[in-house]
């Protein structure tokens, strides 16, 4: 019998995990198929029930759903630390993971920049910028959280502060930060589809020693990542952070080593970007 696997959320009409994960099915052999829900807070706890009663192999959750998932699903340790989970495992219980920090610190790899010891600059203090945060300054790299909440970028800084260097700061001198920075990580949806003329800073703030990482995924090249290439900085789009938790779930789900360039091609070819 077919397996089936989902990604929650509200909005989830841009997900493009679906796409990402049958590919890797198909190429794999598996009799699996992966389909995007619409689903609220406060139907969270009653999805995810119906979701295990139903036999699914596992969800992925996106906004707003990571951050109440925890008080949900028997989180394990790191996603309890950073207090999200993107991904759900129905295997003895209702099993919570954080994919999400991983996956950023691949996508950074992947574009050849190296974290240990860099000066990082991150843009929010969501679910993203909480796994990216913890994730980042267990790897050595000293964070500031920049958030228009400064209160929100001060508990968020304390509680990173428990694996590693951490701050928080409001968003008053963000072009001082971002000169600070050897690394600008906009954790936050702006720039995101349709909203693309936006961006949370442009070019005459940023140094071209500067590696700039958008985790929004669509547009492919958002404003901020044009803003960073006029500047002449480096630039990371949010399509890898995507791919590699995405196959950090798969792991999780089933035990085995997923297509890496299927699933990225078939997000850019969902983005309407020819493959790689």
């Amino acid at each position: 019998m077919k397996t089936i696997f989902a990604v929650f959320g509200d909005p989830i009409e841009h997900s493009m995990s679906p796409a990402m994960h049958n590919a890797a099915f198909t190429d794999m052999g598996m009799d699996c198929e992966y389909h995007a829900f619409r689903v609220g807070q406060d139907s969270l706890r009653d999805a995810l029930i119906g979701a295990k009663a139903m036999g699914f192999g596992g969800v992925n959750l996106t906004v707003p759903l990571k951050e109440k998932a925890l008080s949900i699903v028997d989180a394990d340790p790191l996603a309890a630390k950073i207090g999200a989970v993107n991904t759900v495992y129905f295997k003895d219980g209702m099993r919570g993971y954080n994919t999400d920090g991983i996956g950023a610190k691949r996508a950074l790899d992947n574009a050849g920049v190296d974290i240990a010891n860099t000066r990082v600059l991150i843009l929010g203090a969501g679910g993203a910028a909480r796994a990216i945060g913890f994730q980042f300054a267990n790897d050595g790299a000293n964070i500031t959280i920049a958030n228009r909440t400064e209160k929100r970028s001060h508990d968020l800084a304390r509680d990173i502060s428990s694996v590693g260097t951490a701050q928080g700061t409001g968003l008053t001198n963000l072009k001082g930060l971002i000169a600070q920075a050897d690394i600008l990580v906009n954790a936050t949806p702006v720039g995101m589809h349709p909203n693309t003329d936006q961006t949370i800073a442009t070019a005459d703030s940023m140094h071209p020693d500067l590696t700039v990482f958008d985790i929004v995924y669509n547009p492919l090249e958002t404003r901020l990542l044009k803003e960073t290439k006029i500047a002449g900085a480096t630039a990371v789009n949010g399509v890898m952070m995507l791919v590699y938790q995405g196959a950090e779930a798969f792991r999780i789900w089933n035990n085995v080593e997923p297509p890496i360039n299927i699933m990225k091609d078939a997000v850019l070819e969902a983005l309407g970007i020819q493959k790689s």
